[in-house]
């Protein structure tokens, strides 16, 4: 008779490591909440069936209710729908600016942590000059050279976040150039370029992955941010920024803050969660 282990069984091997991911229930929760935000941003008619700017006068500065979720504005256009609308600008843009940060900082801090010497020494006085300045004021200077708009608002956000990855990714590679695996490959006669692709940049990118996920979230923030004080996208745009800036004119009608403060901060923290889970998972 013979067995057949469960390991040489047909994707044993895949359901065995979602089978071993304990995933806590804030996390799920943290990645449902990621999901519906990200459905709302691809498919927003699926989720209301008003419209984002036009608006009935008569019903203006409505309060929550079963018909008006998030209430109405002083248009009379339903909050909800402009809070759904909203999400696209917002999440492209955040992902646009992870992008940057990822592709133009990792790539530095490859370069720099590869090579040393001179490419060390000047990729590392520039990561200083970048982290002296706080990220928010640089991504104002940077969206005000280049023009008020969410997708340059992202450009200047994304720019803003190149030095922190540049640092991560050059910590990561001179700690893997040191591995043994890196100086066996160097022994057998492979190549720099090689080594640095095929050995260096697989390892190095574990820990950019978690620091990207958090850096979405940082990103979110920082739009919203811009769009608050202008530098984004003007009306009838409803990124959650400028609906927040449009609220704060009428306080005696709060839900026209709260809720879009409340996706943004609820987003964030689902989006900090997810990556503090990342960081302790193998």
């Amino acid at each position: 008779m013979t067995f057949v282990s469960n390991s040489s069984l047909p994707g044993a091997g895949l359901a065995g490591r979602v089978a071993a991911i304990r995933m806590p229930a804030t996390v799920a929760l943290s990645f449902l909440i990621v999901a519906l935000v990200i459905a709302w941003s691809v498919l927003p008619g699926l989720f209301t069936s008003y419209s984002p700017v036009i608006g009935v006068p008569a019903d203006k500065l409505l309060g929550p209710s079963l018909s008006h979720w998030f209430g109405t504005d002083h248009l009379g256009r339903d909050v909800y729908t402009r809070v759904v609308y909203g999400t696209a600008s917002s999440v492209s843009s955040a992902l646009v600016a992870v992008v940057i940060g990822v592709v133009v900082g990792g790539i530095i801090g490859l370069l720099s942590g590869f090579f040393g010497g001179w490419v060390d020494v000047v990729f590392a006085r520039l990561v200083d000059v970048l982290l002296a300045i706080p990220k928010f004021l640089l991504a104002v200077i940077v969206v005000t050279a280049i023009g008020f708009e969410t997708i340059n608002a992202a450009i200047a956000t994304g720019v803003s976040a190149v030095a922190i990855f540049a640092r991560v990714a050059r910590a990561e590679v001179i700690k893997t150039r040191q591995a043994t695996f890196v100086e066996s490959a160097f022994l057998l006669g492979g190549s720099r370029w090689f080594i640095l692709w095929r050995h260096i940049l697989p390892n190095a990118s574990r820990s950019i992955l978690p620091l990207a996920v958090l850096q979405f979230g940082e990103s979110i923030l920082v739009i919203a941010s811009l769009a608050f004080l202008g530098y984004g996208d003007p009306p009838p745009a409803s990124d959650w920024g400028l609906l927040i800036s449009i609220g704060k004119d009428y306080l005696k009608w709060p839900w026209l803050v709260y809720a879009p403060a409340f996706i943004t901060i609820l987003t964030v923290l689902s989006v900090n969660r997810i990556s503090r889970w990342l960081r302790k998972t193998d």
